[in-house]
């Protein structure tokens, strides 16, 4: 039943499927057949992981008419609530609560898994979406380490789904047009970007070992991780700073800049990666850098940098988030929103782009929804008719392996050499120790 539903899906918008009035079931009047019909063209949905910006996603998604969200996952009773009755009031039908996503995909009416679970989660959930016939909208980082990212690609190729990671700016129109006009040569050859993202982030604190709360489900919370104590200051937006759940801010945030910088210069994978940085402004459980700058090369042919600062919000270009290339005859600076600024050698402004609304680069659960809406219709586009999505898995990980690279320089102390064919590191024993990472017996992901 899902298979045909989904080719009806694809059908319906080619216009390849017709149906005529003597075709309508008995019982059935020309009225409810048109609701069937409607209800058979959405596209639906499960949503994993429902706080913060889980929750800004389904709402995105539920505000989509050709879109129903279906199942509410959530290991926090709270969260999924919240989320439930804010679907509702948006679609006008409940979605179910499934706390566990796995029932979720049981459902053969589920056509997509969102995934906006911790990064630990993101490879293993969409592998088992994949697995399960489902379409994966899947925020970044698509992986939490690169052994993963190359598992999602081949999961997405043998289960034939579409797979796209939620990098949203290269859907915001004024960012696609600025890369299409540094393609075309509007400032000659881009060798060199610099990206950056800055924050005024507080102390986490030192967490204590506490009982685990009434409203969280721990257990499924960590779930391909090996296990630890639940401790007071990991949930909800804590894990990004340890290594065991979270990837720092390289790839919390890093990976939307250092994603354009790739798409902008053309390259795929590097040929030497190498960063510096610590955790500087507090003493506290907080693991990752709140200070780093990675550094990408690619041949003689270009070069990416990335600058985070997590605990300094001190503008780069008047911007606390964005990226410059620089180029044979000028340089073109992409900020935070969906703008930009395209200057000569003599640092003249040539030309400026801007949007009209106001876009909160820091917001941490929903900078723009407007602007994202363009990313969730490319998705649909690519599952009701095959268009090629602008953010594919292969790509997706290309982007998100470029910092996971810069993450493994860091915590090994040197320059990695890396193959420019597959991103693999060279002859570094050491290194390739954070490749891939030890998984809860039981919890391995397998394609």
């Amino acid at each position: 039943m899902n298979h045909s539903r989904r080719d009806f899906i694809k059908k319906a918008s080619t216009g390849a499927v017709a149906f005529s009035v003597g075709g309508i079931l008995p019982g059935f009047s020309a009225g409810s057949y048109r609701n069937i019909l409607g209800a058979n063209e959405k596209i639906t949905v499960a949503c994993m992981g429902v706080n913060s910006r889980g929750l800004a996603v389904a709402k995105n998604f539920s505000s989509q008419k050709e879109c129903e969200i279906l199942h509410v996952c959530d290991v926090d009773t709270r969260a999924a609530d919240v989320c439930i009755n804010a679907v509702e009031k948006i679609q006008h039908k409940k979605p179910t609560a499934t706390p566990d996503f796995r029932k979720a995909l049981e459902d053969k009416n589920v056509d997509v898994l969102i995934v906006t679970a911790p990064d630990h989660w993101h490879a293993p959930a969409a592998m088992l979406a994949c697995a399960a016939g489902k379409h994966v909208y899947l925020e970044k980082p698509c992986s939490h380490n690169p052994n993963e990212g190359e598992m999602l690609v081949k999961a997405a190729n043998k289960y034939k789904r579409v797979l796209q990671m939620g990098n949203q700016r290269r859907s915001w129109p004024n960012v696609n047009a600025a890369i299409k006009e540094l393609q075309a040569g509007v400032i000659g050859r881009p060798y060199f970007a610099k990206t950056w993202y800055t924050n005024n982030r507080p102390s986490i604190g030192k967490g204590k070992e506490v009982e685990v709360p009434s409203w969280l489900n721990y257990d499924l919370w960590q779930g391909p991780a090996p296990r630890r104590p639940f401790r007071d200051n990991l949930i909800h937006y804590n894990w990004h700073w340890f290594w065991h759940w979270g990837t720092g801010e390289a790839l919390n945030n890093g990976t939307h800049m250092v994603d354009l910088a790739r798409w902008g210069l053309g390259v795929d994978y590097p040929t030497t990666v190498s960063s510096s940085g610590g955790r500087y402004r507090y003493q506290d459980d907080w693991e990752t850098p709140d200070t780093q700058v990675i550094n990408l090369t690619f041949g003689n042919k270009a070069m990416i940098t990335w600058e985070g600062r997590s605990c300094n919000g001190k503008h780069v270009e008047g911007n606390s988030v964005g990226l410059v290339f620089y180029a044979e005859n000028g340089s073109m600076t992409i900020e935070g929103g969906n703008s930009y600024k395209i200057h000569d050698l003599k640092n003249n402004l040539i030309k400026e782009v801007k949007h009209h609304s106001v876009i909160d680069v820091r917001n941490l659960a929903d900078p723009t929804q407007e602007l994202d809406e363009y990313h969730i219709q490319n998705f649909f586009d690519g599952i009701k008719k095959g268009t090629p999505v602008i953010s594919d898995i292969l790509g997706g990980h290309q982007s998100t392996l470029l910092v996971q690279l810069g993450n493994i320089s860091q915590r090994t102390g040197r320059t990695l050499q890396i193959d420019p064919l597959n991103g693999h590191i060279l002859n570094d024993t050491d290194a390739l120790k954070y490749w891939s990472r030890e998984y809860q017996p039981g919890w391995e992901p397998r394609i």
